[in-house]
């Protein structure tokens, strides 16, 4: 005898993490920063007292954050990472029955978490060019939904929603619906079209923003995102949060990393720098990739997605595979470029990847 479990638990695969490099190869598969973390980083995480609960409210990270972006501290509350706020939006607003509208591909932990809270999930296909379609996902919504997500700059595939596109669709999106803005990636964005969530709110309350130090701040093994929204949304969020799960180390390095903000960010420049070149080389080769505006750059390899793993493989590049649609290289350390960049010219080369790929 087994123990009985929901049907559709059962059958959900787990999040894969990505794959783990091996010595001499490169981890380009996670969309982390490759830069060692802040020394006042390092050194706030030392200073912490790690046989005490952490501040369950978070109280000083949540002031820092308001200050930063002009809020109130109500207005502010921080989680394990955005994926784990992203599980108690979704909890607190959708159960059996409801609906969750979000682009596909898109980050591939929105089925999942869709799932866990016993709703329904209403995916709509991205445009060419891995776009996302805001007309598409407002014929999408349905008296049963309850939640809209946009991810922007999309995850896998890199392209941003503009701020008008992103103005017309609140616009038009009811008002008794969560739409959840997922800026994971802001602070790697360079287009200056690109929607800013935060300054929307006043206009829309049914508008929750998503940020994260994960990634451009290099805190992804820290674990700690924040959203911004109305409070009675973030109350609702907060009550279905596992307690205390936002730990001291994680608070203290956060506080750290916006005080030391503006050289922190010199590293993002690099890295958006170090993707115009990776892009500018790939567009060479032939490839034609989606407007690459995560730290991030998204290989359309279709129907030979798993030949074309091996191939990065063979030169020490570990990516993460969307198999049957494409692999998301992430942008790593400056010695990863050229292994990538030789690699992408043999699967052009072997495998007649690239100019006939449809970003």
């Amino acid at each position: 005898m087994t123990v009985i479990l929901r049907p559709e638990i059962a059958t959900l695969p787990p999040y894969r993490q990505g794959k783990q490099a091996s010595p001499g190869s490169f981890k380009l598969s996670s969309n982390e920063n490759p830069a060692a973390p802040h020394p006042a980083i390092v050194e706030a995480i030392g200073a912490s007292s790690w046989n005490r609960y952490p501040d369950a409210s978070a109280t000083l990270l949540r002031e820092a954050l308001a200050q930063r972006h002009g809020v109130t501290i109500d207005e502010v509350h921080v989680g394990a990472g955005s994926v784990a706020l992203l599980h108690q939006f979704i909890q607190a607003a959708a159960g059996p029955g409801d609906e969750v509208v979000y682009a596909w591909r898109s980050f591939e932990a929105y089925p999942g978490i869709v799932t866990i809270a016993g709703a329904q999930s209403a995916r709509v296909p991205l445009r060419v060019g891995g776009r996302h379609d805001p007309e598409a996902m407002l014929a999408a919504i349905s008296g049963r939904t309850r939640v809209v997500l946009v991810c922007t700059p999309n995850n896998p595939t890199g392209p941003i929603v503009t701020e008008e596109e992103f103005a017309g669709f609140m616009a038009r999106v009811p008002d008794t619906v969560l739409v959840i803005l997922d800026e994971a990636y802001r602070e790697f964005v360079d287009r200056p079209d690109a929607v800013d969530g935060v300054p929307l709110l006043e206009r829309h309350p049914n508008l929750v923003v998503l940020r994260t130090f994960s990634k451009a701040y290099g805190l992804a093994g820290l674990r700690v995102g924040y959203a911004i929204g109305a409070p009675y949304l973030l109350d609702a969020a907060r009550a279905a949060q596992i307690s205390l799960s936002m730990t001291e180390p994680a608070q203290r390095a956060a506080l750290a990393a916006l005080e030391h903000e503006a050289e922190i960010l010199v590293g993002v420049q690099e890295l958006r720098e170090r993707r115009a070149r990776v892009v500018a080389a790939l567009a060479e080769q032939g490839w034609r990739i989606p407007d690459a505006q995560g730290n991030f750059v998204w290989l359309p390899t279709g129907e030979r997605t798993a030949q074309a793993e091996a191939v990065l493989e063979r030169h020490g590049i570990v990516a993460r595979v969307f198999a049957p649609e494409g692999i998301r290289v992430s942008i790593g350390e400056e010695e990863s470029v050229a292994p990538l960049l030789t690699a992408a010219a043999e699967l052009v080369e072997t495998l007649h990847l690239g100019s006939e790929a449809h970003g």
